[in-house]
């Protein structure tokens, strides 16, 4: 059996700048565990046609990894995934990498005080758990009756179907989200017949991309900190769009803007109608997009407002019992944001699972460490998900609060670390009472964010710069720590 003082759960932003600063910090007994056979996370997996991050590319890069040779100012997924590729190999950390290896449970050893790790290839064991897999890595699918027995093809938007021909044919697409934005348009050229199922209209803002120019990439690769200070830029701009979600004058005001985007795209006024929201801006995720809504005007494509009640060998089913006959399925219906599946897998100190533990409400201190479950640490855990901005922030953020806790155990002699329930209980009462009032609570709507029990439980319900001061150094005194006999150590004052 293999040990290792760390393990990392996954290779994504997260999973490699965990591994990254941890060389950087001159640790090297670690091992990043990825189920697929290559690095990247949700940028490897989602290969879908139109494929691009909402996030400018200056922000949704590592701080300390600036790309000047982005193609444009929103980076498309090609370009994320060698870019991923191309950090993890300058910092050596694709040696540290077993491939093809998925986590199925972790046990916490109170005895031996580590974590027994069973993984799709060998068991191993480890001190410290990182559960870096992110929750936009399991996709969720919906449970229809019958999807079972259709006998076309049916796929998740972030499993794509590559070898698959959509000419000609008649498509259903499940969802318009983020993803749906993105390909319907890059397929409705091709299809036959496009039946797009709407439960709820987003709300849609014109895209700002453009390709970047030559002179601005050369200035980047010749003076760094223009770039740097470009970055700055667009994150303080992006920390100003909390004003409408935070105060909802604000957000009314600025619904003019979608509306006049719609107005100017779509003319019929049967459609409009339809794909206007009826909740406020902000409570969903808002989808930048220009191709969209002249995507949908088409002859080809018909909208269909509800979801989608039944699937038969050759068709599907609306909510108003209206039968279409279709050749595909294409689902894009999100992932596992709420219910991440690691939480079945991870057992802590009193031997129940993550998921008994948090019974429909994830919870966390600070989005990282979980009380009952010792050295175990989140990046992007409960409540660091943002509507935003870059989730590489938090997760830069978090990272410095791990390893600052990692040089304190490593100080003090500790051997486990573990919070403390009313540190953990005080820190998520603060942030209920952070979010009353903001649209992603109240809004109309009903989210990915919000948990089945109605609790926020995967948004950071407000600007990002506070999240970095309370990651900025570890707080003890909210943890106890423990040498190898758990005598406790007292926390410091």
């Amino acid at each position: 059996m293999t040990h290792n003082r760390i393990a990392i759960v996954g290779t994504g932003f997260s999973g490699l700048g965990m591994a990254i600063r941890l060389k950087q910090e001159g640790e090297h007994d670690f091992v990043l565990l990825e189920r697929a056979g290559d690095i990247g996370g949700t940028w490897r997996d989602n290969t879908y046609p139109g494929c691009r991050c909402d996030v400018p590319s200056h922000l949704y890069s590592f701080s300390f990894a600036p790309n000047p040779n982005w193609s444009s100012t929103f980076s498309p997924q090609a370009e994320i995934l060698d870019y991923l590729r191309d950090v993890a190999n300058r910092h050596g950390v694709l040696p540290h990498v077993s491939f093809d290896t998925e986590l199925e449970a972790a046990e916490w050893d109170e005895d031996e005080q580590l974590w027994r790790i069973e993984t799709s290839k060998a068991a191993m064991t480890a001190e410290i758990l990182i559960a870096a897999q992110g929750p936009l890595s399991d996709p969720s699918l919906p449970a229809v009756p019958g999807l079972d027995t259709f006998e076309g093809t049916a796929f998740h938007s972030a499993q794509w179907d590559h070898e698959h021909d959509l000419t000609g044919e008649r498509v259903a697409v499940i969802g318009t989200g983020a993803s749906a934005i993105q390909f319907v348009p890059e397929i409705q050229p091709q299809v036959g017949k496009l039946h797009v199922f709407q439960r709820t209209a987003p709300w849609v803002i014109p895209h700002r991309n453009r390709p970047m120019k030559r002179w601005e990439r050369a200035i980047y690769r010749l003076f760094p900190p223009a770039q740097l200070a470009m970055r700055a830029g667009i994150y303080w701009a992006r920390e100003s769009f909390v004003l409408q979600f935070r105060h909802r004058a604000v957000g009314k005001l600025l619904e003019r803007i979608p509306m006049m985007h719609m107005r100017k795209q779509i003319e019929d006024p049967e459609l409009r109608r339809k794909l206007t929201p009826d909740y406020s801006i902000g409570c969903k995720r808002i989808l930048p997009t220009n191709e969209w809504y002249p995507a949908l005007a088409k002859p080809n494509v018909e909208v269909v407002t509800g979801g989608l009640t039944e699937v038969r060998p050759h068709s599907v089913v609306a909510e108003d019992g209206t039968e279409r006959e279709v050749d595909t399925i294409i689902f894009g219906t999100g992932f596992h944001v709420t219910d991440v599946p690691i939480a079945d897998r991870v057992t802590g100190r009193d031997g129940r699972t993550l998921t008994e533990t948090w019974n429909g409400s994830m919870q966390a201190y600070k989005g990282t460490t979980v009380a009952g479950y010792p050295n175990l640490f989140f990046l992007v855990g409960p409540n660091t998900g943002l509507g935003h901005t870059s989730i590489v922030f938090i997760i830069e953020s978090q990272i410095a609060y791990v390893l600052d806790s990692l040089r304190t155990m490593r100080r003090i002699g500790a051997r486990t670390l573990e919070v403390r329930e009313e540190a953990q209980s005080a820190y998520n009462a603060e942030l209920d009472r952070m979010a009353e009032g903001t649209v992603w609570v109240s809004g109309g709507c009903t989210s990915y964010y919000i948990d089945r029990n109605g609790h926020n439980s995967a948004l950071w319900p407000t600007y990002t710069w506070p999240f970095r001061q309370r990651t900025r150094e570890f707080d003890v005194a909210a943890y106890t720590l423990g040498v190898r006999e758990r005598e406790a150590l007292p926390a410091a004052a």
